[in-house]
């Protein structure tokens, strides 16, 4: 029990100083922080033991490592086309490109699944999956939160102005 209090005050206090102090380019220390409330939250849901864990995070960055790269090489290959205006044949090698990414990505997945599957129980495999999910969502609702708050904010600066410029006319 004491050992999930601590991961929670962990996870929440590094997510609540990520939100709060982002470096402008979205890297360095708040990817650093945003990292360690993933790997909080995994070690949390999937219960891992101290030998599970020696084990799967080897793993699990090496797979997390690949998946990333094939991401910014599909990233890479759509750089530069104009989306509205592909010609048929630009349209049909992305298509395939796409095609490939999505056959990758999922022998990568099979290929890890099996590897990762020997260190942790099924029960946890699926779990894995849903903590996945769910920190995804918990990451996209803050982003989404800041975006309000930083339109709210907006909003009453330019409600000012426009008060302040009506009182000097």
């Amino acid at each position: 029990m004491k050992k999930i209090l601590i991961i929670i005050v962990l996870m929440a206090t590094t997510l609540t100083g990520w939100a709060q102090n982002p470096t402008p380019n979205g890297n360095g220390n708040a990817k650093s922080k945003l990292e360690a409330a993933r790997i909080a939250m995994i070690t949390e849901r999937l219960n891992l033991s101290p030998a599970q864990a020696e084990k799967f995070w080897p793993l699990y960055n090496q797979f997390a490592q690949e998946r990333r790269a094939m991401q910014q090489q599909m990233l890479q290959t759509r750089k530069g086309i104009d989306m509205q205006n592909l010609t048929e044949e630009q349209s049909k090698k992305l298509v395939r490109a796409h095609q490939k990414f999505k056959q990758d990505k999922l022998d990568l997945e099979n290929k890890y699944v099996n590897r990762i599957n020997d260190v942790i129980s099924a029960r946890q495999m699926v779990a894995l999956k849903k903590a996945e999910d769910d920190f995804r969502k918990m990451i996209l609702n803050r982003l989404e939160q800041r975006k309000r708050q930083q339109l709210q904010r907006n909003q009453m600066m330019n409600q000012r102005e426009q008060r302040r410029q009506q009182g000097n006319n």
